[in-house]
């Protein structure tokens, strides 16, 4: 199985802006691509799932996996990458803000033999999907959970939903940072320890706080 990690480098995460300046929230972005490239390495040797990731991105970028650099938006980007023939290789797409995915998580993605796999994210978007049918393509503007079950069944393809929280799970708010903190196995979560956010708890409700005296 084919897999592509879609990543922008360039003022990445802006709605982070609140609690991340514009280098730290290059170097988070950063560190979340690292723990989804981690997590797809252990799926491929522990698991037994071969999977061949490639970073598709925006920019040139440096990591533990090959690169693909291509400017265009997202749909088209991704869609060049999709099965076009039916002897084609299935393609799956992780994105690169997943930072609790784990081996297991990936491996409940891979599993469905179905032609289209989605698992959706919070708020209506799409944070993982395999595609096996030659005629379905990504279309990742608005609602594109309920965009792409729309295509799947335009184009006669099979469909399954992967129903994973921590495939749902997208970092892109300040909130979001609550549950890397919370659920986060890797360098992300590490990286937020490490320049001093922690946990804080207010009328019952938990939320992030940054303790300044932090590296």
């Amino acid at each position: 199985m084919r897999v592509v990690v879609p990543f922008a480098p360039e003022r990445p995460k802006t709605r982070l802006a609140p609690v991340l300046d514009e280098a730290e929230r290059a170097t988070f972005a950063r560190r979340m691509l690292d723990d989804v490239l981690d997590a797809l390495s252990a799926l491929d040797r522990e698991r037994r799932v071969s999977v061949d990731p490639l970073v598709l991105s925006t920019a040139p970028v440096d990591c533990d996996a090959p690169v693909t650099v291509d400017e265009r938006p997202l749909t088209e980007a991704v869609d060049a990458t999709l099965p076009s023939d039916a002897d084609d290789d299935p393609v799956a797409v992780v994105m690169a803000d997943l930072a609790l995915a784990t081996p297991a998580a990936l491996e409940r993605l891979c599993e469905p033999n179905a032609d289209v796999v989605l698992a959706p994210g919070r708020g209506g978007g799409t944070n993982a999907l395999v595609a096996r049918h030659p005629d379905f393509r990504v279309d990742y503007h608005g609602a594109s959970f309920r965009d792409h079950r729309e295509i799947a069944h335009e184009v006669g393809a099979d469909l399954a939903v992967v129903d994973s929280f921590r495939l749902s799970s997208d970092v892109d708010e300040p909130a979001d940072l609550v549950e890397v903190l919370l659920h986060g196995e890797g360098s992300a979560r590490d990286w937020l320890a490490a320049e001093g956010f922690e946990l804080a708890t207010d009328d019952g409700r938990v939320d992030i706080g940054r303790n300044t005296g932090g590296s």
